[in-house]
């Protein structure tokens, strides 16, 4: 099951100290940092975000928690109850996951990458799970809060753990790799996502490369190959480690390459050498993802039959590349989770080559975080729309507007429409949608472009 140990143990894996005697013997299972879902044996540890979790101690404890961590500089400790004394609380979950991982004989895959790595984990795990006992990063839990606590979520019979790794800044997937000290890592793609805080894309491939500084000896890393940026970060890195490769992607000089790949409505089908697969999931850039997937299935020891028995039972979290079938006859794609110029150039790349329907609606929001290159960004998706493959384009929000002004000069008039109200946008576009058209959806998670489905609904 997941970490469990007495009270005095958890104290010396977190670093802590202060711990009465008389709680010593106080036995953990889990960890819990919110207090409305704490569970009874969990230690609480009252993480400091936009609310201070010191406030909620006494209730977590209440509702069944056996201790807490309580940070020193906090003044009035309840100190009739468990508490575990910590200079820092988000250090010392990261201490405690970090010496529960030395303590698992679990096979650990870090996955990062600016897009696709939920794609790529929900893969691996759909995947692997048809041989071995798999734990998964749950949601989005991919910080460095999330990361540390799926490893604390790890039973100890798990046999492969696949653990997705998120950043906003350099440095912090250096301290989840060394937090997950992974057998194997991957890096799906190099975007613009964190433009905004990284500056460039070279600084972006240097932050993902990071994950390499905590893979085990003779660990792999499974790279995107079609991103000459990682492999020229790789060059430095490889003549100071022994770390194994495997690039994977469309370039023929890759190790795991795709031929023959063929997309319609139901899914992608391809080959990788003498071995055929499907998955069913809309795109190239899914394809690509497949890729990392076999790679790492094939170090695992699974052959084709089994990967595609994983591919075959795989279910996305919702909002990527989603297929939702109306009861007026049309299709939505919503693809709204997240987006950024590389998803969204892949989302109607894929979108436009789709055959089978009548008319096709593509909705865009805005791209954020792309720093002071955002306009250009939505300018450039503009000036690539296909007219003859999209027959109407909505935008929401200011910057969408500037892919509606590039795209108006070459789309038929009345085709493209602007919207500031997502409202406004979903009634306009109930309107003029009809049976056997297609709707694809694609905005950054902020637009929340989703709440729109409700309305095309009923």
């Amino acid at each position: 099951m997941m970490i469990s140990h007495k009270l005095k143990i958890i104290e010396q894996m977190a670093e802590g100290d202060g711990l009465s005697q008389e709680f010593e013997e106080l036995l953990i299972q889990g960890v819990s940092i919110d207090s409305r879902t704490v569970k009874p044996g969990n230690l609480f540890i009252p993480i400091i975000r936009n609310l201070d979790g010191h406030d909620y101690v006494k209730e977590a404890i209440s509702k069944g928690a056996m201790a807490s961590f309580w940070q020193k500089d906090h003044p009035n400790p309840p100190v009739y109850l468990p508490l575990i004394f910590v200079d820092d609380c988000l250090q010392s979950l990261q201490n405690l996951a970090t010496n529960y991982r030395k303590e698992l004989l679990v096979k650990v895959i870090g996955v990062t990458g600016s897009n696709g790595k939920t794609t790529t984990k929900e893969m691996l795990n759909s995947v692997l799970q048809t041989k071995y006992r798999v734990h998964k990063t749950a949601g989005n839990l991919n910080s460095q809060v999330g990361v540390p606590l799926t490893i604390l979520g790890i039973d100890r019979d798990a046999e492969v753990a696949v653990i997705e790794m998120g950043m906003s800044e350099r440095g912090q997937i250096d301290q989840l790799t060394r937090i997950t000290q992974p057998d194997l890592a991957v890096i799906t793609i190099i975007g613009v996502s964190h433009l905004s805080s990284l500056g460039s894309r070279e600084e972006i491939a240097a932050a993902k490369l990071e994950i390499v500084n905590g893979l085990q000896n003779g660990g792999c890393l499974v790279y995107n190959g079609d991103e000459p940026l990682l492999a020229k970060g790789l060059e430095n890195i490889q003549k100071n480690t022994s770390i194994l490769t495997i690039s994977f992607g469309e370039g023929k000089l890759n190790d795991i390459k795709f031929e023959n790949a063929v997309t319609n409505s139901d899914g992608s089908y391809f080959s990788v050498g003498d071995s055929k697969f499907s998955i069913l999931l809309l795109g190239a850039h899914n394809i690509t993802n497949a890729l990392a997937t076999i790679a790492i299935a094939s170090k695992l020891s699974l052959n084709s039959t089994e990967i595609n028995e994983g591919f075959r039972s795989l279910k996305m979290p919702d909002m990527r590349m989603e297929k939702i079938d109306s009861p007026f006859g049309f299709t939505i794609i919503n693809d709204a989770w997240n987006a950024s110029p590389v998803s969204v150039i892949a989302a109607i790349k894929t979108f436009q080559e789709l055959t089978g329907y009548s008319r096709k609606h593509l909705v865009i929001g805005d791209m954020l975080e792309l720093g002071d290159q955002e306009k250009v960004f939505h300018l450039e998706i503009g000036r690539d729309l296909d007219s003859d493959k999209i027959h109407y384009l909505y935008t929401v929000g200011a910057l969408s507007n500037l892919i509606a002004l590039e795209a108006e000069k070459r789309f038929p008039m009345g085709t493209v429409q602007t919207f500031l109200d997502k409202m406004e946008l979903a009634k306009a576009l109930k309107n003029k949608v009809k049976k056997n058209d297609v709707i694809l959806l694609k905005a950054s998670r902020g637009i929340q472009l989703d709440s729109i489905l409700p309305i095309l609904m009923q």
